[in-house]
């Protein structure tokens, strides 16, 4: 097999593991006797894939707020490369809210596909303006006092910064720093996004999608994406996001600071049809998800298609590809010294898959889940 490491590819080489990476040695040099052997036949071995923005898939949604719900997304997502993702919550009533963040503290240790890492609280934070697919009554200033018993499980909050009144929210939460505070659904001046971000604002939710765009007299929430070093998020289906958008984002942040996401909703790995988002319709056709007046609802993005997309349209090498659905993720919540690269140590998260990124093998902790 190819091993896809943080800085380039091996070949000719035997990836040794059990829970944890043990080795990378000379294949000539292994002793087939001494190990279980797995033959890749010539296929890519790559770190597992770490989608930080999903919903959910497979006929499931995280505001489903049940063990069987989340258990049916955490297997699902293995069939397309996930070892580990963050479940993200809706703008809805509180309660529903409340109940969804339980269900994730109390049951993320239990499923038995891709790891919960915790949870992507995006909104009710949010301009109404820019609310997306998002429920606007439901919509409520930035609160300490909603988020406080679940700081040990949130690890993003999407948020408007023009919401936040003097930046208070984000001046406190900034000093949290297992939290990252990411600017989206906003309608955001540049001035309002540059000043958050110096406040404590470190990433942005989808790029481009529910913000305020780049204009050449008033740069935006997308002109501070540009022009300062936050990690941002990128829908790389080119239905969000058209192909020249993010190669422009791609040149001007470089491949370091991009996370490839797939905002999937629970029509993620099913057919088309209608399916619901935050309590509202979506129609889901073979390209896209949406509202009934056109607004796009999330989308039904798989991250090994992400990748292959800007591999293979883009023309961005493997690893830049690879590194973008793993190891910057993994940056963002912290957690890359645990897992989001193939190195000695780290979790044997790891992944199987061909030239067209067909998901051939899932490894999680050593263990394989998923196998084609």
């Amino acid at each position: 097999g190819k091993i896809i490491t943080e800085s380039e590819v091996l070949e000719g080489k035997a990836l040794i593991f059990d829970e944890k990476i043990v080795d990378i040695v000379d294949e000539k040099k292994i002793n087939k006797s001494d190990y279980e052997v797995i033959d890749v036949l010539g296929n890519y071995v790559s770190p597992g894939f770490i989608d930080i923005h999903i919903h959910g898939s497979g006929g499931s949604d995280t505001m489903d707020a049940s063990f069987e719900a989340l258990q049916n997304i955490s297997k699902t997502i293995t069939r397309c490369g996930v070892t580990s993702f963050l479940p993200t919550t809706m703008t809805m009533p509180k309660d529903s809210i409340y109940r969804a963040l339980e269900n994730i503290k109390n049951n993320k240790d239990k499923v038995e596909g891709a790891k919960v890492l915790g949870v992507h609280l995006e909104g009710p934070f949010i301009s109404k303006k820019y609310k997306g697919a998002q429920d606007e009554k439901y919509i409520i200033p930035p609160s300490y006092d909603f988020i406080k018993d679940y700081l040990d499980v949130i690890k993003i909050i999407t948020m408007a910064p023009e919401v936040d009144e003097e930046f208070k929210f984000i001046d406190y939460l900034s000093k949290n720093k297992d939290i990252v505070l990411s600017m989206g659904h906003t309608s955001c001046s540049y001035e309002v996004a540059i000043n958050s971000i110096e406040k404590g604002i470190n990433h942005a939710t989808h790029t481009f999608n529910a913000m305020s765009s780049f204009n050449h007299r008033e740069p935006g929430a997308v002109g501070a994406v540009f022009n300062t070093d936050i990690t941002c998020e990128i829908i790389a289906d080119f239905v969000h996001v058209h192909p020249e958008a993010l190669r422009l984002l791609l040149k001007i942040k470089g491949t370091d600071k991009v996370v490839l996401i797939t905002d999937s909703m629970r029509a993620g790995c099913m057919d088309e049809g209608v399916y619901d988002l935050g309590g509202q319709k979506v129609y889901v056709d073979k390209t896209s998800a949406r509202l009934e007046d056109g607004t796009l609802a999330g989308s039904i993005l798989t991250l090994n298609k992400a990748v292959y997309n800007v591999k293979n349209r883009l023309g961005i090498n493997i690893v830049d590809a690879v590194k973008m659905a793993s190891l910057n993720p993994a940056k963002v919540i912290k957690e890359d010294s645990r897992i989001g690269s193939i190195e000695i140590g780290k979790k044997a998260d790891l992944i199987i898959f061909n030239e067209n990124m067909d998901i051939k093998l899932t490894i999680i902790e050593g263990e394989i889940v998923f196998t084609a």
